[in-house]
């Protein structure tokens, strides 16, 4: 997995080299996450063995989200889920455990990631559909999700287990939204749009953030 990087995000193949990066990033009020699964400062060893584990068993392939300006690590996502056709090819993949600090949260970071991101599974990899999926009550991540362009296919009810504090063990429903290689030359003029106009926005604030 290559690192993916322009102006705004880098995204790196994640490693130990990142942990304490990932507890600072962690460290903040637990609602500032919703219903997203982050680890905390003192679960966040934990958690990147889990990631690193699941990327060496070809499950996902987990990736720490940095700052491109000041190298500091802000987040986690992955590609997961990897559907292949029957000659080897890859068919579909998910972007999903991803998180950001919230320094960046509302910011153009999420914007640049994702569109490093689904750039990478469309043109490299040539997938033919990107999903997105979420907790079907966190209505703040579904509109981030389509407001980068995935579409709203519907509600899987009890899809997976939940990862909401204190349902350990129960179901939840989850919101799919995918973009399709048809779909994806209008959503990545759509992102480059998006992006343009946040940094611009950015740099004409009192107190530019990207």
């Amino acid at each position: 997995m290559p690192v993916l990087e322009n102006a705004v995000a880098r995204l790196e193949p994640l490693s130990p080299r990142h942990l304490e990066g990932l507890r600072r990033a962690a460290d903040a009020p637990r609602d500032s996450f919703a219903l997203t699964t982050v680890p905390t400062p003192a679960t966040a060893e934990e958690y990147l063995r889990a990631s690193l584990a699941r990327t060496d068993a070809g499950e996902c392939w987990s990736l720490a989200q940095l700052d491109a300006a000041t190298g500091e690590v802000v987040g986690h996502t992955s590609y997961l889920s990897p559907r292949w056709f029957p000659d080897g090819r890859l068919l579909a993949v998910e972007i999903g455990h991803t998180w950001l600090t919230p320094s960046v949260q509302g910011t153009a970071f999420n914007t640049a990631a994702k569109l490093l991101l689904a750039a990478h599974a469309f043109e490299t990899w040539g997938v033919a559909r990107l999903d997105l999926k979420t907790d079907a009550r966190n209505a703040r991540s579904r509109a981030a999700i389509q407001a980068i362009g995935a579409r709203f296919e519907g509600v899987l009810r009890n899809w997976q287990p939940s990862a909401a504090e204190g349902e350990e063990g129960l179901p939840r429903d989850t919101a799919m939204h995918a973009i399709t290689a048809a779909d994806w030359p209008e959503v990545k003029r759509m992102l480059e749009q998006r992006l343009a106009a946040k940094l611009a926005a950015a740099q004409s604030a009192p107190h530019p953030r990207t």
